[in-house]
């Protein structure tokens, strides 16, 4: 009986020890989920760009509809050799207030020129 007792409350620590951990890997996981986002929403707004650059229309206003306004503020669009448009936006962080050092980019480019 006396065994018993000594091992009372020995999952509460348990638990208390591995939620941190399930934090992080959540919060990393989640880190993942939002870079990938940005990523292919970037690849988009570059082939939009890109389109817009081949009728003759403004690339960067092309790429600012094709973005949500939250990646809006980072936004660099940069014409490339043979019409090609290269693509750049801040990466978004889990927490909004922070501001990313890293940014994410994609070009396109639609026929030759």
């Amino acid at each position: 009986m006396s065994r018993i007792r000594s091992e009372t409350g020995q999952a509460s620590v348990e638990m208390v020890a591995v939620v941190p951990l399930v934090l992080l890997v959540a919060a990393v996981a989640w880190q993942a989920v939002l870079t990938g986002h940005a990523l292919w929403l970037c690849a988009h707004a570059a082939r939009v760009a890109a389109r817009a650059e081949l009728v003759g229309e403004s690339p960067r206003r092309a790429a600012l509809s094709a973005l949500p306004s939250s990646l809006e503020r980072g936004l660099a669009v940069e014409r490339l050799g043979g019409g090609g448009i290269r693509v750049a936006v801040r990466l978004p962080l889990l927490v909004r207030a922070w501001r990313s050092p890293l940014e994410v980019a994609a070009s396109a480019s639609l026929g030759d020129r």
